[in-house]
């Protein structure tokens, strides 16, 4: 019998652990020999496109943009990331597609680029090993603990038998939650528009009609995706404007709806940074690193206050401060070693790291010793105010707070897009650094991510001028923070605590992704596993061993023969690609997983040793 494994999900994650297998597969390495042993089939099992997969297959939109430049996304290690297995380096995207490395590049070109590393992966492989695809979905896992798996496929009647099975599935599609379904309801009920949330290039937009009011809720990449399709992508363009060649106008073709947006902050994500750091990168980890994190998994497993076990950890009690540390040490490290001018006379770059580094951090003593040492309130990392920007503002109407809004726009794009204030880019540099480490703590609620993905994962720059040109255009109105709906007879109405003037409309938006919780993920494979036991964290995501990303079962055990990365486990802390230089938690990962299988044949004696 041939050795199997069957890896459920083709797209950027199944293609990185397929680029790992191909690195860690040859003679040699580790004591397996496909190519003289028993040979070995992967089965690649998904209803896209190898590579890109559904996020990035190359049937969309040539108007959707990746929020990351092109130089900042790869597929493949550096000298950074510290792998077990043997390090294989390869392009960047911008290097691959030739373009400049401050590019922002549609999301076909990525899909072409994931396209390639699928292929160069199937490349590489040892003559033993054997790809195949199958252009299906996935709808269960059966098989016993010590024995073969059996993966069933959509429309065929015999399943695929595997030693080993790996889940990469990437984003997948929810149910709706109860206030999503009343909102649905009501649309069927009184002849409405109700989008759920969704993936933007998946939505159907043709409901949203020409000038009629639409109400978006969310102000995230999916908000910025909507905006792109329902105006340049019904026929608008925009013209610079006068001698500043960032200044846009909007020329609207007629087509375009109405869109009022708001959300719980009020604001879009801040924008993409737009320049390099020159000089010394703040030294990270520093006061968030592997012993902290240890730390506090040992913390997890204390009892409660209220009694019990696994309640010991609250990511906002006792995480957050040490993060908010690690922060504020990148922000005053490049103030104090790139700006000293802006700091107070008499203090010196190494007396205040070692004031900082004894300050304790579950108190107000990191804010006391920045009002000292730092003079203007402006330099100073004030996390609370940037996480709610509209924190205490009031309009009585809507026309007022619109240059309200603008304004803040264009201060965020000036701010990050001035090396002056270059600590924001440090800070950048430490998020991605925590980001790393809380891989290690698996599920700690939603708000990390909100926040994270408010501070690093925003649009670019030209994609705010251009919210800037429609809010003008009056086709974007903004709402405010803490948005909330309605249904009324006829219509959905939306205030907010910023303005708390109604506005209705019979279209509503929910710009936004589905939740990964397992609980409202609507995928058959998952629904299954957790039927047969398979472990969901407090927050619904598929528990996983944090070390080979095996899937656990509710009594903790690890499945010798089941695997599992991405956003619907745990261990989502990674994203899709990596950054280069940055030590990446996604490569790390999908070695993990490579080398764990390729260990398992191995120790089953299937393989010959080298």
């Amino acid at each position: 019998m041939r050795n199997t494994v069957v890896i459920v999900g083709a797209g950027p994650r199944g293609t990185g652990i397929l680029e790992r297998i191909a690195a860690n597969a040859p003679a040699g390495q580790a004591g397996w020999d496909f190519a003289t042993g028993t040979p070995l089939d992967i089965h690649l099992v998904d209803p896209y496109p190898p590579g890109g997969g559904r996020i990035w297959r190359q049937d969309q939109s040539p108007l959707l943009w990746m929020n990351s430049q092109a130089e900042d996304v790869t597929m493949f290690g550096d000298e950074s990331v510290r792998l077990a297995g043997p390090l294989h380096t390869g392009p960047t995207l911008h290097e691959w597609a030739g373009i400049a490395g401050r590019t922002f590049a549609d999301r076909r070109l990525q899909g072409g680029y994931l396209n390639w590393v699928y292929e160069k992966s199937l490349a590489a492989l040892p003559s033993g090993i054997t790809v195949h695809y199958h252009p299906r979905r996935a709808l269960r896992v059966t098989g016993p603990r010590k024995g073969r798996q059996q993966v069933w496929l959509d429309g065929s009647a015999q399943p695929l038998s595997a030693d080993l099975v790996v889940l990469a599935l990437g984003h997948l599609d929810a149910a709706l939650d109860e206030e999503q379904r009343a909102l649905a309801d009501h649309a069927r009920r009184h002849g409405l528009t109700y989008l759920p949330p969704d993936y933007t290039a998946d939505s159907d937009l043709t409901a949203l009609a020409p000038g009629e009011p639409v109400l978006v809720r969310g102000f995230g990449q999916a908000f910025v995706d909507l905006m792109v399709l329902l105006g340049e992508g019904r026929g608008g363009r925009f013209e610079k404007q006068g001698g500043d060649p960032a200044e846009l106008t909007y020329r609207p073709s007629g087509r375009e709806p109405v869109l009022y947006v708001g959300s719980r902050r009020g604001v879009p994500y801040h924008s993409k940074i737009g320049y390099a750091l020159a000089g010394e990168r703040p030294p990270l980890p520093r006061f968030f690193g592997p012993a902290e994190v240890a730390a506090l998994l040992a913390r997890r497993g204390q009892p409660s206050e209220a009694g019990g076990s696994g309640g010991g950890l609250d990511f906002r009690r006792d995480a957050w401060p040490l993060v908010a540390k690690e922060l504020g040490f990148a922000h005053y490290h490049r103030l104090f070693t790139a700006h000293p001018e802006r700091t107070r006379a008499g203090w010196t770059w190494a007396a205040f790291e070692k004031a900082y580094a004894e300050a304790n951090p579950y108190g107000p003593d990191l804010g006391v010793l920045a009002a000292v040492a730092v003079p203007a309130p402006a330099d100073r990392l004030d996390l609370a105010a940037l996480d709610r920007p509209l924190a205490g503002v009031r309009y009585a109407a809507l026309p007022a707070f619109q240059e309200r809004l603008r304004s803040h726009v264009r201060a965020d794009l000036a701010r990050r897009h001035h090396p002056a204030h270059d600590a924001d880019l440090a800070v950048f540099f430490a998020l991605l650094s925590v980001y790393g480490q809380l891989v290690r703590l698996g599920d700690i609620g939603t708000w990390w991510h909100g926040f994270f993905s408010f501070m690093a994962s925003g649009p670019p720059g030209p994609r705010l001028r251009q919210l800037l040109a429609l809010s003008r255009a009056g086709l974007v109105r903004f709402l405010g923070a803490g948005m909330t709906v309605t249904a009324r007879p006829g219509a959905y109405a939306a205030t907010s605590r910023t303005v708390p003037c109604s506005v209705t409309a019979r279209a509503l938006v929910e710009a936004r992704l589905p939740d990964p919780a397992g609980n409202r993920v609507r995928d058959p494979l998952l629904a299954r596993l957790y039927a047969d036991g398979a472990a969901a964290t407090p927050a619904g995501l598929l528990a996983v061993d944090p070390d080979d990303f095996r899937v656990l079962d509710r009594t903790g055990r690890a499945h010798p023969r089941r695997f599992a990365l991405g956003p619907y486990t745990d261990a989502r802390g990674a994203a899709t690609f990596s950054r280069p230089r940055t030590d990446s938690p996604v490569i790390r990962q999908n070695d993990a997983v490579a080398r764990a299988v390729l260990g398992f044949l191995r120790d089953q004696g299937c393989p010959a040793a080298a």
